[in-house]
């Protein structure tokens, strides 16, 4: 008689088709909700990381200030170093947690002024590279592409960012089904 118990290979198939299901499906809803409220879930994405790195900056604070005064063998100019720092990571804590919407904003203006920069560099790179390059069309086309990119976002970085944000959205739907369609098609052999 035959065993209905499912095999080891066909629970690994099984865990690994509702990995790629589950995987799938989140992404999609992301990405549709990126898609559909581009300002609000980037707002909120924003206003996440600005959280985050106001805690972190508020611990590194509490930390620095805890090592000024607890910590025995720090010498004068270690121990004022350290407080100074600690003040300092405390009180850009606080201006980060009381403005959280500019903190935000001005996050995202950075990023996008931070990778239009890294664009830039990369486009001159590649273009200085021309002459080692085996396609130098293929070089000139991704260097010139990726200085106009990185002008666009130096020049314009909320708009690059926002931009950034609604291909994420495009990205994440058009990954997620392809994930869930991996999922569906997944057979134990």
């Amino acid at each position: 008689m035959a065993s209905t118990e499912p095999t080891l290979h066909q629970r690994a198939v099984d865990g690994m088709r509702t990995a790629l299901g589950v995987g799938g499906l989140v992404a999609l809803v992301i990405g549709v909700l990126i898609l559909l409220f581009p300002v609000q879930s980037g707002g909120i994405a924003m206003g996440v990381v600005a959280a985050i790195v106001a805690l972190y900056t508020l611990v590194v604070g509490a930390v620095y200030l805890g090592s000024a005064l607890f910590t025995k063998s720090l010498s004068g100019w270690a121990r004022t170093g350290n407080l100074l720092l600690g003040a300092l990571y405390l009180v850009a804590g606080i201006v980060v947690m009381i403005n959280l919407g500019a903190a935000a904003a001005f996050l995202g203006i950075f990023l996008g002024v931070l990778v239009g920069v890294m664009w830039l560099i990369e486009g001159v790179i590649a273009l200085t590279a021309l002459k080692q390059s085996p396609n130098r069309v293929w070089t000139i086309v991704y260097g010139a592409v990726s200085i106009i990119a990185g002008l666009v976002l130096v020049i314009a970085p909320l708009m690059g960012a926002v931009t950034l944000w609604l291909l994420l959205g495009i990205s994440m739907v058009v990954m997620g089904a392809i994930q869930m369609g991996r999922a569906f098609s997944l057979r134990a052999h």
